[in-house]
């Protein structure tokens, strides 16, 4: 049944171009359900491979073989593995990842920056499939430490944006007129 438009209000119709938009962050939000969906059902040693196959299509880590070297050694301290922050290592990200299902709490978070200290490190990067609580995001708020928390929907939308687990499947380029183009006919 279609809903009827009261008479003092023009009707409202998307333009094609919302349209399409709307229709892509539908299929999106889809995907990245699905992406979380594969993610929490793959083992542990898989989830590493994801994290560290992510951190190096955003830029970080090197080679394939110094971070796949970094992640997911035993006796860790607290650390699920560390990664350079550029191609040159000036810098260390130490890297907890957590293939959860229930909220990730502050006492988790807080032993993570605990272990980062044990390191002397100062940047850390928190990445799960569930997450986090308020608390937790409040505490990294007030820490002098820099971790950046990623639950398990910025991790879905970070596979899309950066090709990790994704094909593609259409592109579309949407076109206008130029104006600059056609300016000396004005």
């Amino acid at each position: 049944m279609a809903e009827s438009v009261p008479e003092n209000e023009p009707e409202r119709t998307n333009t094609p171009e919302e349209i399409l938009e709307a229709s892509y962050q539908d299929l999106r939000t889809d995907l990245a359900k699905e992406l979380l969906e594969r993610v929490k059902a793959c083992s542990p040693r898989f989830f590493e491979k994801l994290v560290v196959d992510l951190l190096l299509a955003m830029g970080y880590g090197g080679s394939r073989k110094d971070a796949g070297a970094a992640i997911g050694q035993s006796g860790d301290g607290g650390i699920d593995g560390i990664i350079k922050e550029d191609r040159l290592g000036l810098d260390i990200v130490y890297v907890q990842a957590k293939r959860w299902d229930g909220t990730v709490g502050r006492p988790v978070v807080q032993a993570f920056a605990g272990s980062l200290e044990g390191f002397r490190a100062r940047k850390g990067v928190f990445i799960t499939t569930s997450t986090f609580s308020k608390d937790a995001r409040e505490y990294v708020e007030r820490i002098e430490k820099k971790i950046v928390l990623i639950d398990g929907e910025q991790l879905a939308q970070f596979m899309i944006d950066y090709g990790i687990g994704v094909t593609e499947v259409a592109t579309y380029t949407v076109k206008k007129a130029d104006q600059d183009y056609f300016g000396e006919m004005q």
